[in-house]
């Protein structure tokens, strides 16, 4: 059976191409977990409209992924917290914490973007990335300090 993929799957194919598959596995996974269609002209046809709108939001998107990098890349937050000896923190800084004080500033994110290898637990100056896009990331200084 042919069929147009719908998403890119390994080993098979890329979103848009047309590929021949055995019938079992298109009717009993790839068409009815939505990652392809039946190859017609009529499906062909409104994939390629479909495709066309989605290209043009991609770019309106990346552009806005864009603008948000610059904003952010010029941000720093500063939290001040108790802190023990050496300089080591009672408590953390998570990613929650980062995401309450982009907020305050008027940045809104997905909590989910803020990668973090893990929590932060010293004084002195860290850098976050946040991936805002594919290949879009921004960094921003996050400042922790002795609480007075």
């Amino acid at each position: 059976m042919r069929v147009i993929l719908l998403e890119d799957i390994e080993g098979l194919g890329t979103i848009g191409e047309e590929v021949k598959v055995k019938d079992g596995y298109a009717r009993n996974f790839l068409i009815p977990k939505g990652k392809a269609i039946k190859a017609t002209v009529a499906n062909a046809k409104t994939l390629k409209d479909r495709y066309r709108t989605q290209t043009k939001k991609e770019v309106k998107t990346r552009e806005e992924a864009h603008a948000l990098a610059e904003i952010l890349s010029s941000t720093t937050l500063s939290f001040d917290v108790k802190v023990g000896q050496e300089g080591k923190l009672f408590g953390s800084i998570t990613g929650s914490n980062i995401y309450e004080a982009l907020k305050e500033k008027g940045v809104e994110i997905d909590k989910k973007k803020i990668v973090m290898a893990e929590p932060i637990r010293h004084t002195g100056s860290h850098e976050i990335a946040i991936k805002l896009y594919p290949n879009i990331v921004a960094t921003i200084k996050v400042e922790v300090s002795a609480e007075a």
